[in-house]
């Protein structure tokens, strides 16, 4: 038996691995406490590609899932990144795997978990071929849920037109907005990259900057503090919600806020929003509303895939708010990626050496220049000489 912490094969040979369980249902929050050489137990259908990213970036020994890692709606990313990470997935492993007791020392032989000498469940152990073999089943579920999208659209548009075409529900904020560009953050795919792209902009434009959910955290992280956090506050730390950004809650339009519990318990007052749609829809419909000039989206989610791998049906309320955007939305995800330093160090060094070439004839050109050359020279001929003398006896 051997015991992994860092990335290892073990995705590809089948040997026998062991570790801590650390289980939660919800891979976020999992992520959080994650160490190398944990096993992490989940209940996630369809694993994603952020869960996925954030998994191997913790370098567990294994994941194990109850819950079948693609279930054929769309072809998910996350069950080959895991394998590209060096991290064996088994999933389909059964609700009770759910219920092992946290730090339990686990085995894993193939695709069975033992808690001791007991075995605790069986499922399928994920290779390149099985997550080939899942991905191409799963791109031929594409055409329902594209028909799925074009019925919740329709659904949406009868459900918020107002707030749509007027902007009846929008709520006033003190943070000012019109007039302003606004950034606007979500935690997807490259948001990281992407912010450091942005230095520059941020630099010159000092946009507003919003936080969507964790996205006020990315904010943080690269250095910045969030004017405004939107959502519903199931993924934003303590530290993000006391920073004193102007807190917008995400509510149903009913009324009901799951994160207001929360956010009051903190002492942090706060602005309901009641809508259908996604927590950085609201983000765009806001800045829109109040007068905002230009809006930047980073991280955001704008495809059927996209949306699909974030758990929901369809994109239909962000389909809308784009066409209501319109020409306001400048949607930077992926900026990293457009264009790279392509300057090699002998580029760099040769620039240099022109630079200093072009200085040099310069100072040649005038009298003062001749007289500077002239006093460098006459000093490094002294320098010379008193190295001569210390070396050769005087």
């Amino acid at each position: 038996m051997r015991l992994f912490g860092k990335k290892q094969s073990a995705a590809q040979t089948g040997d026998p691995l062991a570790g801590p369980a650390r289980v939660d249902p919800r891979t976020k929050n999992l992520t959080k406490r994650l160490q190398p050489g944990d096993v992490a137990v989940i209940d996630h259908l369809d694993i994603d590609r952020v869960s996925a990213e954030a998994l191997v970036a913790c370098q567990p020994v294994v994941v194990l899932n109850a819950a079948k890692s693609t279930s054929g709606r769309y072809p998910n990313l996350g069950p080959g990144i895991l394998l590209d990470g060096g991290v064996l997935l088994i999933d389909d492993l059964g609700p009770d795997v759910m219920g092992l007791p946290e730090g339990h020392l686990l085995r894993v032989e193939d695709g069975a978990v033992y808690d001791g000498d007991t075995l605790v469940a069986e499922g399928v152990r994920q290779t390149d071929e099985t997550v080939a073999e899942a991905m191409a089943a799963a791109r031929e579920g594409l055409s329902v849920q594209l028909e799925s999208f074009a019925a919740n659209t329709m659904d949406y548009l009868r459900e918020e037109r107002e707030l749509l075409l007027d902007g009846v529900g929008v709520p006033d904020v003190r943070t000012v907005l019109d007039g302003r560009q606004v950034l606007i953050v979500v935690r997807g795919y490259h948001y990281k990259e992407d912010l450091v792209t942005l230095r520059p902009y941020i630099r010159e434009y000092h946009p507003v900057l919003i936080g969507v959910d964790g996205g006020a955290d990315a904010i943080i992280e690269a250095g910045w503090k969030p004017d405004m956090i939107v959502g519903d506050m199931d993924s934003v730390s303590d530290k993000a919600l006391t920073c004193g950004a102007e807190v917008v809650i995400h509510a149903y339009r009913d009324g009901r806020a799951p994160g207001k519990d929360r956010v009051e318990a903190l002492g942090v007052p706060y602005v309901l929003f009641p809508a259908t749609g996604t927590s950085e829809d609201v983000a765009m419909l806001l800045s829109d509303d109040k007068g905002a000039e230009l809006i930047v989206a980073v991280g955001t989610h704008a495809t059927l895939v996209e949306f699909l791998d974030k758990g929901r049906a369809g994109m239909a309320s962000t389909f809308l708010t784009r066409l209501r955007v319109g020409g306001k939305l400048v949607d930077a995800k992926g900026v990293s990626r457009l264009y790279r330093h392509r300057i090699s160090n002998f580029q760099v060094g040769l620039l240099a050496a022109a630079g200093l070439l072009a200085l040099v004839i310069a100072l040649a050109s005038s009298e003062a220049g001749k007289t500077l050359i002239g006093l460098l020279g006459a000093r490094w001929d002294d320098m010379l000489s008193s190295f001569g003398h210390l070396f050769g006896g005087g």
